[in-house]
C-alpha cells in the first residue's frame, strides 16, 4: 500500500494505492475507492549496479583475522588513523600515547597497554581500520 498527497488546482487529494494486478489498480482518493484501468501492466523496476574496475592498490582496511597474536595493540573501534606517535624500535611505557584514532567523529587516544619496544607499526596515517585490527606490535 502506497500513499501520496497531490495538490491539483489548489485542491489537496490523498491517494492510496492498495494493490495493482496486471492492468487494474485499486486506489482510494480522499477515502473514495476506485478501480483504475491502465493501458499496460505496471513495469517492474530493474536496477543495474556498475562496479568500479579492480585496482592493484592494496586495501586500506586492516582486517582483524590477520592478528599476529601476543603483543598486538588492537583497535578498540572501527575508525581512521589520524596520528602515529611512535615508530619501530621506540621504547614505550604502559599508558604512553602511541596513536590517535578517529571514530564516530571523535578523536580517541590509543595508549600502550604494556611496557616494551615497538616491534612493528602495522598501520599508516589515514588508514581505515576495523575493530580488533592489529595496530602496533609491542615486544
Amino acid at each position: 500500500m502506497k500513499s501520496f498527497k497531490y495538490t491539483i488546482n489548489g485542491n489537496v487529494y490523498k491517494v492510496v494505492i492498495n494493490r495493482i494486478e496486471d492492468t487494474v489498480a485499486d486506489v482510494e482518493v480522499n477515502g473514495t475507492p476506485y478501480k483504475v484501468e491502465m493501458n499496460r501492466p505496471a513495469k517492474k523496476q530493474v536496477v543495474t549496479i556498475n562496479r568500479p574496475a579492480q585496482t592493484t592498490m592494496p586495501p586500506l582496511i586492516s582486517r582483524p583475522h590477520t592478528s599476529s597474536g601476543a603483543g598486538a595493540l588492537r583497535s578498540p573501534l572501527p575508525g581512521i588513523i589520524l596520528e602515529i606517535l611512535c615508530k619501530a624500535g621506540d621504547p614505550v611505557k604502559k599508558g604512553q600515547k602511541v596513536l590517535v584514532l578517529e571514530a564516530m567523529k571523535m578523536e580517541n587516544v590509543i595508549n600502550a597497554d604494556r611496557d616494551g619496544v615497538i616491534k612493528e607499526v602495522k598501520i599508516n596515517k589515514g588508514d581505515s581500520v576495523l575493530e580488533g585490527a592489529d595496530l602496533i606490535i609491542i615486544e
